[in-house]
Protein backbone atom coordinates (compact mmCIF):
# COMPACT_ATOMS: atom_id res chain seq x y z
CA UNK A 1 0.00 0.00 0.00
CA UNK A 2 1.69 3.52 -0.80
CA UNK A 3 0.76 6.42 1.30
CA UNK A 4 0.45 9.77 -0.65
CA UNK A 5 1.81 12.59 0.90
CA UNK A 6 -1.04 15.11 2.20
CA UNK A 7 0.31 18.87 2.49
CA UNK A 8 0.47 19.95 6.05
CA UNK A 9 -2.20 22.89 5.00
CA UNK A 10 -4.99 20.58 3.64
CA UNK A 11 -7.64 18.93 5.85
CA UNK A 12 -8.62 15.60 5.31
CA UNK A 13 -12.22 15.24 4.52
CA UNK A 14 -14.43 14.48 6.63
CA UNK A 15 -15.19 10.76 7.45
CA UNK A 16 -18.65 9.48 8.59
CA UNK A 17 -18.84 5.78 10.43
CA UNK A 18 -21.41 3.67 11.82
CA UNK A 19 -20.14 2.76 15.36
CA UNK A 20 -23.19 0.18 16.10
CA UNK A 21 -21.63 -1.38 19.40
CA UNK A 22 -21.74 2.42 20.97
CA UNK A 23 -24.99 3.12 18.77
CA UNK A 24 -23.78 5.82 17.17
CA UNK A 25 -22.95 7.57 13.95
CA UNK A 26 -19.33 9.28 14.83
CA UNK A 27 -17.75 11.63 12.16
CA UNK A 28 -14.02 12.17 12.10
CA UNK A 29 -11.24 14.57 10.80
CA UNK A 30 -8.02 13.80 10.30
CA UNK A 31 -8.30 10.99 12.20
CA UNK A 32 -9.62 12.80 15.23
CA UNK A 33 -13.11 12.41 16.50
CA UNK A 34 -15.06 15.46 15.53
CA UNK A 35 -18.12 14.56 17.25
CA UNK A 36 -21.13 12.05 17.07
CA UNK A 37 -25.02 11.18 16.81
CA UNK A 38 -26.30 8.88 19.57
CA UNK A 39 -29.22 6.71 18.80
CA UNK A 40 -31.56 3.96 20.24
CA UNK A 41 -33.10 1.41 18.17
CA UNK A 42 -36.92 0.72 19.28
CA UNK A 43 -38.76 -1.60 16.39
CA UNK A 44 -38.38 -0.46 13.23
CA UNK A 45 -37.33 2.97 14.33
CA UNK A 46 -34.21 4.39 15.25
CA UNK A 47 -34.46 7.25 18.25
CA UNK A 48 -31.78 10.15 17.46
CA UNK A 49 -31.56 12.14 20.53
CA UNK A 50 -27.86 13.16 21.12
CA UNK A 51 -25.49 15.17 18.91
CA UNK A 52 -22.60 16.62 19.50
CA UNK A 53 -19.82 18.11 18.22
CA UNK A 54 -16.22 19.18 19.32
CA UNK A 55 -15.61 22.61 20.38
CA UNK A 56 -12.38 23.02 18.06
CA UNK A 57 -14.64 21.28 15.05
CA UNK A 58 -17.77 23.80 15.44
CA UNK A 59 -18.70 26.33 12.53
CA UNK A 60 -17.80 23.65 9.97
CA UNK A 61 -21.09 22.46 8.86
CA UNK A 62 -20.12 19.07 10.61
CA UNK A 63 -23.17 18.08 12.22
CA UNK A 64 -25.21 18.63 9.61
CA UNK A 65 -23.04 16.20 7.13
CA UNK A 66 -23.11 13.65 9.95
CA UNK A 67 -27.05 13.77 10.63
CA UNK A 68 -27.38 13.49 6.72
CA UNK A 69 -25.15 10.13 6.70
CA UNK A 70 -26.57 9.06 10.30
CA UNK A 71 -30.10 9.37 7.91
CA UNK A 72 -29.27 7.97 5.09
CA UNK A 73 -27.92 4.83 6.39
CA UNK A 74 -30.98 4.60 8.63
CA UNK A 75 -33.51 5.08 5.77
CA UNK A 76 -30.72 1.86 3.76
CA UNK A 77 -31.83 0.14 6.69
CA UNK A 78 -35.60 0.38 6.38
CA UNK A 79 -35.86 1.86 10.00
CA UNK A 80 -37.99 5.07 10.82
CA UNK A 81 -36.66 8.47 12.30
CA UNK A 82 -37.53 9.53 15.65
CA UNK A 83 -35.34 13.24 15.85
CA UNK A 84 -35.40 13.72 19.93
CA UNK A 85 -32.21 15.70 19.41
CA UNK A 86 -32.80 19.04 18.93
CA UNK A 87 -30.21 19.61 16.44
CA UNK A 88 -31.96 16.40 13.90
CA UNK A 89 -35.17 17.16 14.88
CA UNK A 90 -34.11 21.08 12.82
CA UNK A 91 -32.18 19.27 10.26
CA UNK A 92 -35.38 17.68 9.56
CA UNK A 93 -37.77 20.89 9.40
CA UNK A 94 -34.93 22.71 6.98
CA UNK A 95 -34.44 19.01 4.78
CA UNK A 96 -36.94 17.45 3.54
CA UNK A 97 -35.18 14.51 1.93
CA UNK A 98 -36.30 11.93 4.55
CA UNK A 99 -39.66 13.28 5.34
CA UNK A 100 -41.12 9.66 3.78
CA UNK A 101 -39.36 8.07 7.16
CA UNK A 102 -39.61 10.51 10.14
CA UNK A 103 -42.18 9.51 12.84
CA UNK A 104 -43.23 11.97 15.44
CA UNK A 105 -41.61 12.48 19.07
CA UNK A 106 -44.16 10.70 21.27
CA UNK A 107 -44.46 9.97 24.93
CA UNK A 108 -43.29 6.28 24.51
CA UNK A 109 -40.26 6.91 22.61
CA UNK A 110 -39.14 9.95 25.37
CA UNK A 111 -39.37 6.97 27.80
CA UNK A 112 -37.41 4.50 26.04
CA UNK A 113 -34.70 6.97 25.69
CA UNK A 114 -34.59 7.88 29.69
CA UNK A 115 -34.72 3.80 30.26
CA UNK A 116 -31.86 3.47 28.26
CA UNK A 117 -29.86 6.55 29.92
CA UNK A 118 -30.45 4.14 33.40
Amino acid sequence: MTHEPIPDTAESEPHVAHSPHRHRYEINVDDELAGFAEYLDNGDQRIFYHTEIGESFAGRGLASRLIHAALSDTRALDKRVIPVCPFVAGYVKKHHDFDDGIDPVTPAAMAAVSAADK
